[in-house]
């Protein structure tokens, strides 16, 4: 499998483009941030549990996997298709204190039978200092209106989640499993085998997580069309998962959020993760 680099005098990336344009590694001075489960990514039958996944054209999971669109009924998996696609390298550039790694993935035969548009995506990875960014563009390149929402699942490794602090901007959260509703403090209970909740109401775009056990801060900064935060993690792993969404699951049903890009435009977004050390 063909892993790129780009690597700073502060910090190194890793992506593997032909697995779904996915970052896989991300170090800050020597010190690993992303969780990468290596078994399961060794096997291309399994989904990838670690780095940073692409979601798109949807965030989460239809149900029976099923939309409607124009009276005809497709199907798309959880998270979308772009996680599972090969995408393209289009450019590269390295100095000593930034890089940056261009990657395209275009609509084909395999994703106009699960989604009738054509668009072209390019993502620009850039790593400066302590920070990652992440560029992206959406073009819709079809003669109608495309809809769709955006996201990334980030694995974020930690040694201990009973020493993690969250400053989200929102006072509450709906559990996905249960579908309540909780005021939300700064901490989860981790005894759950599974935690799935999503913050929908947003009051600002910067999201912070304190990891005391491993001494640093992350810093997560989102553009306005990231209308969603889901936080995910699982009972005895070493990560949790802060994902930013455009627009919650089920949207291309429901409507919430949703996206809609007229024809022959495109839209532009971004996302920065910067780590600060304690």
């Amino acid at each position: 499998m063909n892993k790129r680099y780009i690597q700073t005098n502060q910090s190194r990336l890793e992506v593997v483009p032909e697995r779904g344009g996915i970052i896989i590694g991300w170090r800050v001075e020597g010190q690993d941030i992303l969780y990468l489960d290596e078994e399961r990514f060794a096997n291309p039958e399994l989904s990838v549990r670690g780095g940073v996944p692409i979601l798109f054209p949807i965030c989460g999971n239809l149900p029976d996997n099923l939309y409607t669109y124009n009276g005809q009924e497709y199907t798309l998996k959880q998270h979308g298709f772009a996680r599972d696609l090969p995408w393209s390298v289009v450019g590269e550039e390295v100095s000593q204190d930034k890089a940056t790694l261009a990657i395209a993935l275009s609509s084909n035969e395999q994703t106009r039978a699960h989604y009738p548009f054509e668009f072209q995506i390019v993502f620009t990875y850039k790593i400066e200092g302590h920070t990652l960014e992440i560029r992206q563009e959406y073009k819709n390149l079809s003669s109608e209106a495309m809809p769709f929402s955006i996201g990334f699942h980030p694995y974020f490794v930690t040694s201990d989640k009973t020493q993690l602090e969250f400053e989200i901007p929102s006072n509450q959260y709906q559990d996905q499993i249960t579908k309540e509703v909780h005021s939300f403090n700064g901490t989860f209970d981790y005894n759950a085998d599974v935690i799935d909740v999503a913050f929908k109401h947003l009051n600002g775009k910067l999201a912070t997580v304190s990891d005391r056990s491993r001494k640093l801060k992350l810093e997560m900064e989102y553009d306005e069309i990231y209308s969603t935060l889901v936080f995910w993690t699982v009972k005895g792993k070493d990560f949790y998962c802060l994902e930013p969404w455009s627009a919650p699951r089920n949207a291309l049903n429901t409507g919430e959020s949703l996206t809609v890009l007229e024809p022959n435009t495109s839209y532009s977004a971004n996302v920065r993760l910067k780590i600060n050390f304690l």
